[in-house]
Order: C-alpha cells, then sequence, then structure tokens
C-alpha cells in the first residue's frame, strides 16, 4: 500500500523527462523525486516495441526497489508503446501514469474543430497512438503527424539555438503534412527545449503545446484522488537522478531546468 510520503518515480530516455521533472516540482514543490533517464540506451525512437517494453519494466522495477507511489512515464515512445504493457507487468500494485493521455484530454477540451499537428520520435508517430485517441475522444479535431527522429539526438548532442538545429527544424516542419495547422503537440518530452524555436519557425501562429506542465497538473489531480499527496509540512528530501550513462550535458541541462547542483547517480541497473 502506498503512502503519501513515498517519492514520485519519473523516468524517461535521457534529458527530455527533464522537462516534466521540472514541472513537476513546480506544480508539487512538498514531492520528491527519483528520475531514471535511460541514457545509455538513448534514443527510445528508433528501437523495437519489444526492446522499449523490456526497457520499461527494467526501470519501473528499479523505481518500484526505490520505494517510489507512482511511476510516471515521462517518454512518449514508451508511453505509447510500453504503458499498456506495465499496467498488466505490475498488476495494479502502483499508480502508473503516462504523458500522452493528459495531453489528448487536454487537446479534446480546449482545441475542437481544428487541425492539430503531431511531432515526434518514429516509435511514438509510427504507434498512431495520438491520433488514434484524440479522433476517439473528438471526430472533429482532424490530426497530422510527423516523424521528426533527428531532435531527439541533436538536443541530446547539445545542438539548439544554433545554425544546425534551425536548419533540422526548418527542414522537418517545412512538410506540407503541417500545412493549416492551428496546433501543434511536442510529442516528445525533449521538444519543449527547442520549443522558442519551433514557434518562431511558424511566425508564433500556431499553438505549441508541450506536455511537462499539463502532465503535471493531470499528476498532482492523479495523486489527490488516490489519497497520494504529500500534504506533510517536514521538509522534502533532495531529488536523486540516476542515469544509466554518465553525460556532461544531462548534467547541464538538470542545472538549467533546477537551477541548481543536482544529486546525479550513474546506475547500471542491467547489471546488479
Amino acid at each position: 500500500m502506498s503512502s503519501s510520503e513515498q517519492p514520485i518515480g519519473v523516468f524517461d530516455s535521457g534529458v527530455g523527462g527533464l522537462t516534466v521533472a521540472s514541472a513537476i516540482k513546480q506544480v508539487l514543490p512538498g514531492e520528491k523525486l527519483i528520475y531514471f533517464g535511460d541514457t545509455a540506451h538513448l534514443p527510445y525512437g528508433d528501437k523495437s516495441g519489444e526492446t522499449i517494453i523490456n526497457y520499461s519494466k527494467h526501470i519501473a522495477d528499479f523505481l518500484i526497489q526505490k520505494n517510489v507511489k507512482v511511476v510516471l512515464i515521462a517518454c512518449n515512445t514508451a508511453s505509447a508503446v510500453a504503458y499498456n504493457e506495465l499496467i498488466k507487468y505490475l498488476d495494479d500494485k502502483i499508480l502508473i501514469v503516462n504523458v500522452i493521455d493528459p495531453v489528448v484530454n487536454y487537446v479534446a477540451e480546449h482545441y475542437q474543430k481544428t487541425k492539430i499537428g503531431v511531432i515526434g520520435t518514429k516509435g511514438t508517430i509510427n504507434s498512431g497512438m495520438y491520433e488514434e485517441k484524440i479522433v476517439e475522444t473528438d471526430k472533429n479535431i482532424q490530426v497530422a503527424s510527423l516523424a521528426t527522429p533527428l531532435f531527439v539526438p541533436m538536443i541530446e548532442e547539445g545542438f539548439v539555438y544554433d545554425d544546425i538545429s534551425n536548419a533540422i527544424i526548418r527542414s522537418y516542419l517545412s512538410s506540407n503534412v503541417l500545412k493549416d495547422i492551428q496546433s501543434l503537440i511536442l510529442g516528445c518530452t525533449h521538444y519543449p527545449i527547442i520549443k522558442n524555436q519551433i514557434r518562431k519557425f511558424f511566425d508564433f501562429n500556431v499553438d505549441v503545446l508541450d506536455s511537462a506542465n499539463i502532465v503535471a497538473q493531470f499528476l498532482k489531480t492523479q495523486l489527490k484522488t488516490n489519497n497520494l499527496l504529500n500534504s506533510t509540512n517536514s521538509s522534502v528530501p533532495k531529488d536523486v537522478f540516476y542515469v544509466s550513462d554518465y553525460t556532461s550535458y544531462f548534467d547541464a541541462i538538470a542545472r538549467m531546468f533546477f537551477e541548481e547542483r543536482i544529486n546525479l547517480v550513474k546506475r547500471n541497473i542491467w547489471k546488479e
């Protein structure tokens, strides 16, 4: 039985989930986070479904060993491919939240009768999960999906706010697939890092939706509903960030989001 004072477990393939972790700390400052970035295996977007499910199960086991009260899949590819498998695997023993359903619900409430673009990894786009769930919720919403697989390695290698990243962004977003969209879902938690560049490409005429704050608000509601919201006044233990392979860029991005040096630990959970 989970208790409210247990930490929140978050995992992603790399730095992208830090956008969600940062939003959670803003919305839920009294909660402790245990984060796992699977930097040794990124990007997940070009991996097989079987491999992603295997990684996700292993990481979920690790987080549960750390006594978390909820597992948040802060990766769109893993959310699309592994979420249902994790629910079966963990057999309702713990609350599991993905980053797709909260965005779908938000879109259904705020963007009726519009054309919405979705960009993400090959794994996310090929799953068809966003389009399927949005249309299932509201048939009047038109969904245009485009895979942008170079964005994750570009961001992980630190190519942001420069000519290289602008050229890659321009090359993808010029696609006719996204013609006449009114809003754009950033279907990967890495993408908010280049959100301003994407908004600029569209001359700020397209609503660019990143999932971080939407997911954080959804998580807060879920914790309340399940009586897992930490309401104690005791000091919050320091968050812990695990990575399967250390990268200086992860450390730099984490400091940018959290405005301090984070507690970063390299942990190869596949050898434990």
